[in-house]
Protein backbone atom coordinates (compact mmCIF):
# COMPACT_ATOMS: atom_id res chain seq x y z
CA UNK A 1 0.00 0.00 0.00
CA UNK A 2 1.61 3.39 -1.11
CA UNK A 3 2.01 5.59 2.08
CA UNK A 4 1.72 8.41 -0.58
CA UNK A 5 -1.13 9.58 -3.80
CA UNK A 6 1.02 10.17 -6.24
CA UNK A 7 -0.23 13.87 -6.60
CA UNK A 8 0.81 13.93 -3.07
CA UNK A 9 4.38 13.04 -4.04
CA UNK A 10 4.45 16.02 -6.12
CA UNK A 11 2.97 18.36 -3.87
CA UNK A 12 5.74 17.51 -0.95
CA UNK A 13 8.65 17.05 -3.59
CA UNK A 14 7.63 21.36 -4.70
CA UNK A 15 8.29 21.80 -0.98
CA UNK A 16 11.01 21.04 -0.85
CA UNK A 17 13.85 23.99 -1.13
CA UNK A 18 15.74 21.50 -3.28
CA UNK A 19 13.45 21.38 -5.53
CA UNK A 20 11.55 24.40 -5.26
CA UNK A 21 12.83 25.92 -8.64
CA UNK A 22 12.00 22.87 -10.80
CA UNK A 23 9.14 22.21 -13.51
CA UNK A 24 6.14 20.83 -13.47
CA UNK A 25 7.67 17.43 -15.71
CA UNK A 26 10.98 17.66 -13.67
CA UNK A 27 8.99 17.24 -10.36
CA UNK A 28 6.97 14.48 -12.19
CA UNK A 29 10.34 12.59 -13.35
CA UNK A 30 11.40 12.89 -9.72
CA UNK A 31 8.06 11.95 -8.14
CA UNK A 32 7.63 8.70 -10.90
CA UNK A 33 11.04 7.37 -9.92
CA UNK A 34 10.82 7.68 -6.18
CA UNK A 35 9.41 4.98 -3.97
CA UNK A 36 8.02 5.45 -0.53
CA UNK A 37 9.18 4.39 2.74
CA UNK A 38 8.35 3.96 6.51
CA UNK A 39 10.94 3.47 8.81
CA UNK A 40 11.00 3.24 12.66
CA UNK A 41 13.17 5.02 15.62
CA UNK A 42 16.74 4.12 15.73
CA UNK A 43 17.02 2.51 11.92
CA UNK A 44 20.75 3.25 10.56
CA UNK A 45 19.74 4.17 6.88
CA UNK A 46 23.27 4.44 5.89
CA UNK A 47 26.92 3.62 7.29
CA UNK A 48 29.79 5.72 7.00
CA UNK A 49 32.28 4.15 4.66
CA UNK A 50 29.61 1.43 3.08
CA UNK A 51 28.84 1.80 -0.52
CA UNK A 52 25.73 4.24 -1.23
CA UNK A 53 23.16 3.76 -4.12
CA UNK A 54 20.31 5.96 -3.46
CA UNK A 55 19.29 9.24 -2.92
CA UNK A 56 17.29 9.84 0.19
CA UNK A 57 14.62 12.43 0.90
CA UNK A 58 12.51 13.38 4.15
CA UNK A 59 9.53 13.58 4.32
CA UNK A 60 8.54 13.43 7.86
CA UNK A 61 10.44 12.39 10.98
CA UNK A 62 13.73 13.45 12.57
CA UNK A 63 17.49 11.80 11.95
CA UNK A 64 21.03 12.65 13.11
CA UNK A 65 23.91 12.61 10.87
CA UNK A 66 27.41 11.48 12.25
CA UNK A 67 31.25 11.04 11.09
CA UNK A 68 33.71 9.21 13.56
CA UNK A 69 30.56 8.80 16.09
CA UNK A 70 30.52 12.60 16.37
CA UNK A 71 27.18 14.34 15.55
CA UNK A 72 27.52 16.58 12.80
CA UNK A 73 24.56 17.29 11.50
CA UNK A 74 20.48 17.12 11.85
CA UNK A 75 17.76 15.96 9.20
CA UNK A 76 14.14 16.83 9.28
CA UNK A 77 11.40 17.18 6.17
CA UNK A 78 13.02 18.81 3.23
CA UNK A 79 16.59 17.07 4.38
CA UNK A 80 18.12 14.88 2.20
CA UNK A 81 21.30 12.44 2.23
CA UNK A 82 23.00 9.81 -0.46
CA UNK A 83 23.84 12.13 -3.33
CA UNK A 84 27.53 12.50 -2.14
CA UNK A 85 28.61 8.79 -2.70
CA UNK A 86 26.07 8.71 -5.76
CA UNK A 87 27.97 11.52 -7.24
CA UNK A 88 31.67 10.47 -6.78
CA UNK A 89 31.04 6.70 -6.28
CA UNK A 90 32.86 6.51 -3.21
CA UNK A 91 31.82 5.04 -0.02
CA UNK A 92 29.13 6.91 2.59
CA UNK A 93 30.63 10.00 4.01
CA UNK A 94 28.46 9.60 7.49
CA UNK A 95 26.06 7.26 9.24
CA UNK A 96 22.36 8.84 9.20
CA UNK A 97 20.64 7.08 11.79
CA UNK A 98 16.67 7.80 12.25
CA UNK A 99 15.90 9.72 15.64
CA UNK A 100 11.99 9.16 14.69
CA UNK A 101 9.34 7.36 12.92
CA UNK A 102 10.44 8.92 9.46
CA UNK A 103 8.66 8.52 5.87
CA UNK A 104 11.30 8.95 3.27
CA UNK A 105 11.17 9.25 -0.67
CA UNK A 106 14.11 7.07 -1.93
CA UNK A 107 15.23 7.73 -5.60
CA UNK A 108 17.62 4.89 -6.74
CA UNK A 109 21.27 5.82 -8.23
CA UNK A 110 20.50 4.63 -11.57
CA UNK A 111 17.37 7.25 -11.34
CA UNK A 112 18.78 10.27 -9.75
CA UNK A 113 21.80 10.25 -12.36
CA UNK A 114 19.00 10.55 -15.10
CA UNK A 115 17.17 13.02 -13.62
CA UNK A 116 20.41 15.13 -13.09
CA UNK A 117 21.37 14.59 -16.67
CA UNK A 118 17.75 16.33 -17.86
CA UNK A 119 17.28 18.76 -15.30
CA UNK A 120 20.56 21.47 -15.50
CA UNK A 121 18.56 23.15 -12.25
CA UNK A 122 18.84 20.29 -9.76
CA UNK A 123 22.49 20.28 -10.79
CA UNK A 124 23.41 23.42 -9.20
CA UNK A 125 20.84 22.68 -6.39
CA UNK A 126 23.09 20.05 -5.12
CA UNK A 127 26.37 21.74 -5.99
CA UNK A 128 25.17 24.64 -3.70
CA UNK A 129 24.40 22.30 -1.17
CA UNK A 130 27.29 20.44 -1.52
CA UNK A 131 29.22 23.99 -1.30
CA UNK A 132 27.07 24.43 1.90
CA UNK A 133 28.74 21.18 3.45
CA UNK A 134 32.06 22.17 2.58
CA UNK A 135 31.45 26.19 4.16
CA UNK A 136 29.88 24.32 7.63
CA UNK A 137 32.89 21.30 7.88
CA UNK A 138 35.43 24.28 7.44
CA UNK A 139 33.84 26.70 9.87
CA UNK A 140 32.83 29.53 7.65
CA UNK A 141 29.21 29.92 7.13
CA UNK A 142 29.49 33.50 4.58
Amino acid sequence: MSLLRHASKNDLLRKVPLFSTLSRSNIEDIAKSADELAITAGTVMAREGDSGQEFVLVLDGEARVETGGAVINRLGPGGFFGEIAILDGKPRTATVIADTDMKLLVVQSQYFIRILEKTPKLQMEIIAALCRYLREAAGKTA
